[in-house]
């Protein structure tokens, strides 16, 4: 199991007093009529599983499509991400692992909840929690089976652990039968998921 755990950094949790006031704010602007709770629920799913991780989805279909760009992202993923526009906070300084039939790659971080957020967006909620952040270390493979994913038993499972300073993205293996497809076909192939390491990319069939 490999692990990057260096984690003597500001976390990227909002403090407890920002994130109190934050929680008040939405009950005052709710009780007022001003926001729908459900509708606030709806914006931040939209952005956690569909907007954010499409940055993410266009490096992976880009990787696959082109062996030179992939090169360059497994040597120096910050700078082959920023060639597509994609950088800034979260995710100046980013590394990609990638799947193999021998390796599964798996991410989190242990003591808070680093994330790229220029490639995927908002980190869903189980990612921020205590018990995927400890159990994915721990076991990693029980894990991946609640998520649905079994992996072979000849297969290595590796777990990233990512910090402030360093945060993993998961380039899943390119779905058979996809060679003739365009890089925006293949990138409705990736989802959130299979770039943290906890589900697999869409078979062209589901699509």
């Amino acid at each position: 199991m490999s692990s990057h755990s260096d984690h003597d950094h500001d976390h990227t949790e909002p403090p407890d007093a920002i994130a109190l006031r934050v929680k008040a704010l939405e009950s005052l602007l709710t009780e007022k009529g001003l926001i729908d709770p459900a509708a606030l629920d709806a914006l931040i799913d939209t952005y956690e599983h569909k907007i954010g991780p499409r940055n993410g989805a266009q490096v992976v279909a880009k990787a696959w499509s082109d062996p030179a760009y992939k090169a360059r992202l497994l040597s120096d993923a910050t700078h082959a991400i920023a060639e597509l526009g994609f950088s800034g906070v979260q995710g100046e300084d980013m590394v990609v692992v990638e799947n193999t039939a021998q390796v599964h790659n798996v991410t989190v971080c242990t003591l808070c909840s680093c994330y790229p957020w220029p490639t995927l967006g908002l980190p869903p909620v189980w990612y921020k929690s205590a018990p995927y952040r400890s159990r994915i270390v721990i076991d990693p493979r029980g894990v991946l089976a609640e998520f649905g994913l079994s992996i072979p038993d000849d297969r290595e499972v590796r777990v990233w652990d990512s910090s402030a300073e360093l945060r993993y993205l998961v380039l899943p293996e390119r779905p058979a039968d996809t060679e003739d497809w365009s890089e925006a076909q293949l990138a409705d192939l990736v989802t959130r998921d299979s770039m943290i390491g906890t589900g697999l990319a869409r078979q062209p069939a589901a699509v």
